[in-house]
C-alpha cells in the first residue's frame, strides 16, 4: 500500500516578491513563513527610542549605524525583519549587497515583542535560534507591557540571555562602549 508523503512547504525570498504591499510584514524562518500585521503605537514608539538613543550613541561615536526594521536576506530559507539593528562601520560594508540590502549579521538585532503566543515565540526561539546561527553578536528582546529588554550575548559561539533589566536598570554592551540607556526612558 502507498502512503502519501506529506511534505512542508518550503518558502523562499523570491516567494516573498509574489505577496500583496497590503501592510503586512511576511518573514521566513527556516523556508517556513509567518505573516504579522502592522504593531502596536507602543511597539513602534518603543523601537523609536531605542533607535533613537542608539543613534545619538553613534553619530556622536561614530561607530556605527543603527536603522529601523532595515530586513536581512541570509539566504533562500532565512529572510527576517528586525525591528532595529546595529552595525559597526567595520562590518557593514561586508554585509550589505550590491542593492543595499543586509545579507549577513550586523552585531546587535533587537525585536520589541508583539502581542501572541505565535509572534512571542517567533521572537524567542525561532529568531533567537536563527540569529545565535547566523552570527548577531547581541540580541535584545524588549518587552513593552513589562517595560523590560531580555540581553542575549554571544558566548561559547551561541547567544546566552545574561541578563533581564527592568525599570531602574541601565542598559549597556560591551560592543558599544560607553553607550548607556535607562530602561524608562524607553517606555515613557
Amino acid at each position: 500500500m502507498n502512503q502519501p508523503i506529506s511534505e512542508r512547504v518550503r518558502w523562499t525570498t523570491a516567494d516573498l516578491e509574489l505577496f500583496p504591499d497590503n501592510g503586512n510584514r511576511y518573514e521566513i524562518i527556516d523556508g517556513e513563513l509567518f505573516v504579522t500585521r502592522a504593531p502596536h503605537w507602543n511597539h513602534q514608539k518603543t523601537c523609536v527610542r531605542i533607535s533613537t538613543s542608539l543613534d545619538t550613541w553613534s553619530q556622536t561615536t561614530a561607530l556605527g549605524e543603527v536603522v529601523t526594521a532595515p530586513g536581512i536576506i541570509f539566504g533562500d530559507n532565512d529572510n527576517v525583519i528586525p525591528d532595529v539593528v546595529w552595525a559597526s562601520n567595520e562590518r557593514l560594508p561586508l554585509l550589505l549587497d550590491e542593492a543595499g540590502h543586509l545579507t549577513g549579521a550586523p552585531e546587535l538585532v533587537i525585536e520589541v515583542l508583539s502581542a501572541g503566543i505565535e509572534n512571542e515565540k517567533r521572537d524567542r526561539e525561532f529568531k533567537l535560534k536563527l540569529y545565535s546561527a547566523r552570527g548577531v553578536r547581541e540580541y535584545w528582546i524588549v518587552d513593552w507591557r513589562k517595560q523590560q529588554v531580555e540581553v542575549y550575548r554571544r558566548e561559547q559561539a551561541s547567544l546566552r540571555l545574561v541578563a533581564t533589566l527592568f525599570n531602574g536598570d541601565d542598559l549597556n554592551s560591551p560592543i558599544l562602549p560607553n553607550f548607556t540607556c535607562a530602561i524608562a526612558s524607553l517606555f515613557t
